[in-house]
């Protein structure tokens, strides 16, 4: 499957509205965003291999690379980590540009974070 970024049908959506990239390999390469039911609209956007990074320094890497990405988006006012694999950010941003910027940050940790995880079975 060629990657891809596409708008998640609002009939499966939790949330006003979210965007996820489809890969090969969504362990180490999927992302979405999606944008909450409150007042604030924030986004929240997630790195599905953050689940499983849990030493340095790809942890780290992750850490620091996302939020930098996310506040690069045009129209991105906050970026806070939630969770271990999730960010809020604030702001209008578009969702695709969120998920294309988390793109690029686990792609480039890609080859070494398939190493870590192929490495814990």
């Amino acid at each position: 499957m060629d990657d891809r970024i596409e708008r998640v049908p609002d009939s499966e959506v939790d949330g006003e509205e979210a965007w996820h990239r489809l890969t090969s390999d969504p362990d180490v390469r999927g992302v979405e965003a999606v944008r909450l039911a409150d007042g604030d609209r924030p986004w929240q956007v997630i790195a599905f291999v953050a689940e499983f990074l849990r030493v340095d320094p790809l942890e780290d890497e992750l850490g620091q690379a996302m939020p930098e990405a996310l506040l690069a988006v045009p129209g991105v006012t906050a970026v806070v980590e939630d969770d271990r694999e999730a960010w809020i950010v604030s702001g209008e941003p578009s969702g695709e540009a969120l998920v294309v910027a988390a793109a690029g940050v686990v792609d480039r940790l890609a080859d070494r974070a398939r190493a870590y995880i192929d490495g814990l079975d």
